[in-house]
């Protein structure tokens, strides 16, 4: 009797963390000028507003940037880093539903 307590609480803790676990979500975009043409080689940077660590990717010759695998729970700041200008940071919420969103980060320059 006891064993069949223990299998079904065993189950049920399981379902129950299935149930919690975050799910993963991507995001993508490109790094542009005021004028909207593309800039490469520009330091992209991800920032989880709860933990504050930080990820970095370096666009190609295209302007563009990825990153995967992030907690669909939390929310991310976005900035883009070139020469001595920044663009102004976007935030990725939470609230966000889109499993792939896609974020144009501008560096203030012509």
């Amino acid at each position: 009797m006891a064993r069949r307590i223990l299998v079904s609480f065993a189950v049920v803790l399981l379902a129950c963390m299935q149930l919690s676990a975050q799910k993963a979500r991507d995001v993508s975009g490109t790094v542009t000028d005021a004028r909207g043409n593309v800039l490469p080689k520009v330091a992209v940077t991800l920032e989880n507003a709860n933990t504050l660590a930080v990820r970095s990717y370096i666009t190609g010759q295209d302007g563009r940037y990825h990153f995967e695998g992030l907690n669909d729970d939390v929310d991310f700041v976005l900035k883009a880093h070139y020469r001595d200008y920044w663009s102004k940071p976007k935030t990725l919420s939470k609230f966000n539903s889109e499993p792939h969103p896609v974020v144009v980060l501008v560096i203030p320059i012509d």
